[in-house]
């Protein structure tokens, strides 16, 4: 989905959105009704996070009652998003919808451009009077998968493929390993860091190298499908990411953390339908409860019991409990999270720190 460089540049921002973005005191009120524009980053079949968004693209026609159009395989870079988003907005549409980090600037600078147009970025870090970036609480989904992953494994050692150790990535592996910890205390996550998002030749390496190494069950953080396809033709189990990998591997996919963006766009589209839409000031960050993100589950191989009690956990996610909540620790022993406390927003986008259990390679 995002390159090292730019998810690097963009975390140091500081806390995805943190100051970047202030919504004007006035709301925003569009001419009209909505008149939906979507522009992905990949194209609409990728199996991965631009599907994601052109899948609740055909829910939300259905829910709003309208039609969505659509371009695909936009490059992050202003001289190809620029082009499409103006012909869009020519053409009448008033809500224009994107999906990468690196549209962020040109989002930015065309939401000033054209003020009466409401903007919304997924992934993006730029915010204002009529623009909102988004992003989704994965840690929540993870923390369930990871739950899922310690009732299956028969060793207690899971293994997780991931991109890059920055914040958005190490909370999920963190959580993935306090919820399996829920089911097996003494399980372990080693992580493999691939250093891209998207490349299925250096997944595999990374699955099978965990595989070799005694791991039965492999979690991930990248964008294709590959780790199911790995631990199915090894036969292992694994979680997936961004959608339901039991498409994949329906064999070895035990459950997996998806994206289901209309929870949350459907409703933001009627907020600026209403008028007055004033764009949360550092960005939308929902979690299973507003849509965004969320678990699919459970495979077969998932005991029934542990099943109910992976929803009996989603099901306190949504009514307020914290996957973050204090006393936590370090593997240095250092406390990140006070007894009584939760962490917060900002820290979690900083997070830079793995909770005991976690190796890293």
């Amino acid at each position: 989905m995002w390159s090292k460089t730019r998810i690097a540049a963009g975390l140091v921002a500081c806390g995805l959105v943190t100051g970047i973005g202030h919504a004007g005191a006035q709301g925003l009120t569009i001419k009209g009704e909505p008149k939906i524009a979507l522009i992905l980053f990949a194209a609409k079949n990728d199996g991965g996070w631009s599907q994601t968004f052109e899948e609740a693209r055909a829910t939300m026609e259905g829910a709003l009652n309208t039609k969505i159009p659509l371009v695909e395989n936009i490059p992050e870079d202003a001289s190809s998003i620029t082009p499409p988003v103006e012909r869009f907005i020519q053409r009448g549409s008033n809500v224009i919808i994107g999906t990468a980090f690196g549209y962020s600037d040109t989002f930015k600078k065309l939401s000033e451009k054209y003020p009466q147009v409401a903007f919304l970025n997924g992934a993006g870090i730029t915010n204002g009077a009529n623009l909102e970036s988004f992003y989704g609480r994965t840690y929540e989904s993870q923390y369930l998968c990871g739950m899922a992953a310690g009732a299956v494994s028969k060793t207690g050692k899971l293994g997780f493929v991931a991109a890059n150790p920055l914040g958005l990535v190490n909370w999920t592996i963190n959580a993935y390993l306090l919820g399996a910890r829920q089911m097996n205390p003494n399980a372990t996550v080693t992580a493999v860091f691939t250093g891209a998002w998207n490349d299925p030749v250096k997944e595999r390496a990374a699955a099978e190298a965990l595989i070799d190494k005694g791991i039965d069950v492999i979690g991930q953080h990248v964008d294709t499908p590959t780790p199911q396809i790995v631990a199915q033709e090894r036969g292992v189990y694994g979680t997936g990411h961004h959608r339901d990998m039991r498409e994949f591997a329906p064999k070895a996919t035990l459950c997996s953390s998806v994206w289901v963006w209309d929870k949350f766009l459907v409703p933001e589209v009627k907020k600026i339908a209403a008028g007055n839409w004033v764009p949360a000031p550092y960005g939308a960050f929902p979690g299973i409860k507003d849509g965004g993100t969320d678990i699919a589950c459970c495979g077969p191989a998932v005991p029934k019991d542990a099943a109910d009690k992976v929803m009996a956990a989603r099901d306190a996610i949504i009514a307020g409990r914290h996957v973050y909540a204090g006393p936590l620790t370090d593997r240095e022993g250092k406390t990140r999270v006070a007894a009584g406390a939760v962490l917060g927003d900002a820290d979690l986008w900083k997070m830079d720190w793995f909770v005991p259990g976690v190796i890293t390679q």
